[in-house]
């Protein structure tokens, strides 16, 4: 099956199938997708979306994003959430080089996860209860796409090595990334050398994190977004195969 999926303007639309669960069962492919922003979609970019047969957008970008970059296209029958996980802005162009660039962006990562927490229950809930399949997106397809991206996998019970495995797979975008960042902003230097970077330590990081505050991924879930068994449990009925 096709893990990356080519379009002309998206860099990092990925298909999350084909990762193995704890109890032997694999994640579904065709059904859950993580990509950057949906806004870039256009002409032949769009006809090849729609050829997915994608039911449900998650946009995880704050409303702003929206507005300046605009939002999926409609397609009919297409139910689309703008859940903003983030809460609080920052501009990782313009991050100090001379900070330790993947513990910054953990720690990032980690105030999504504290900040919002109704945002991700929700997302939650989306995809357990969608039609066919469903894409969720940021505008890189990285931060906050990742983390819910190691959260969901998480809770199908795949492992850390996969998860950080999955998400590390941004770095065959890292270039085109880069190469977007500087046409949108002609004027400005990019100050920060790792932009659009994505190693495995930075998720590896969070998931420690979390491990060490709620003894797991699945503690974190519980505790924080009131994820109980029987999301899970439907998350795990839709997405794996058996």
């Amino acid at each position: 099956m096709e893990r990356h999926v080519t379009f002309g303007r998206l860099h990092n639309f990925r298909d999350l199938g084909g990762y193995r669960a704890d109890d032997g069962r694999t994640v579904r492919w065709g059904l859950v997708y993580r990509s950057d922003s949906l806004g870039k979609l256009t002409g032949t970019d769009l006809e090849r979306f729609r050829q997915l047969g994608v039911r449900t957008v998650i946009d995880l970008r704050y409303p702003w994003e929206i507005a300046a970059r605009g939002r999926v296209p409609d397609v009919d029958g297409m139910a689309w959430h703008n859940l903003s996980i983030e809460h609080r802005p920052y501009d990782q162009a313009t991050i100090d080089p001379a900070l330790d660039p993947w513990r910054y962006l953990a720690d990032r990562y980690a105030e999504v996860a504290a900040d919002g927490v109704r945002e991700l229950r929700r997302a939650l809930e989306v995809i357990a209860g969608a039609n066919g399949p469903l894409v969720f997106h940021c505008a890189s397809g990285k931060d906050r796409t990742g983390l819910l991206a190691a959260l969901l996998l998480a809770l199908l019970g795949v492992d850390d090595d996969q998860i950080a495995a999955d998400f590390a797979l941004t770095e065959r975008a890292t270039g085109r990334l880069v190469a977007d960042w500087h046409a949108l902003h002609p004027d400005r230097t990019l100050v920060w050398p790792g932009y659009g970077r994505a190693p495995e330590e930075i998720i590896r990081l969070v998931l420690a994190d979390l491990a060490a505050a709620h003894g797991s991924v699945r503690g974190y879930a519980a505790d924080r977004l009131g994820v109980d068994d029987d999301l899970v449990g439907r998350l795990r009925d839709r997405l794996l195969d058996g």
